[in-house]
């Protein structure tokens, strides 16, 4: 778990270099900040926060705020349980944590234009 950890880690500062030139284009900082932020979290939960259906991992796309609120402060105090989610919620501030959930919250648990129930 660890690899795969590192290699989350890896992509989103390659992405956080590549993706620096085009905040002086138009995009906003603070939404490049926080879509690179919310990349973190691809490598588990999958890309755009949608993981694979049936999978032990839940999507984080179409979560609640309040319940995205509650695993975050839930993991990083200790209070939930999980393998590695304590460790990595622990480098986030409420801040982050509200910033978080309200990127995921406005992303629908289906990309646009594909039905619910659509088999993949």
């Amino acid at each position: 778990m660890s690899d795969r950890l590192a290699a989350t880690a890896s992509l989103a500062m390659i992405a956080n270099v590549l993706l620096f030139p085009y905040a002086a284009r138009g995009q906003p900082a603070a939404d490049l900040s926080l879509s690179s932020l919310a990349a973190t979290c691809a490598g588990c939960h999958g890309t755009a926060g949608r993981a694979v259906r049936g999978g032990a991992i839940p999507s984080l796309a179409g979560m609640p705020r309040e319940t995205f609120i509650a695993d975050m402060l839930g993991f990083r105090d200790g209070t939930r349980p999980a393998t590695i989610m304590q460790q990595l919620a622990k480098g986030f501030d409420e801040a982050r944590i509200e910033a978080l959930a309200g990127y995921f919250a406005a992303r629908g648990a289906e990309p646009p234009g594909r039905p619910a129930n659509t088999a993949r």
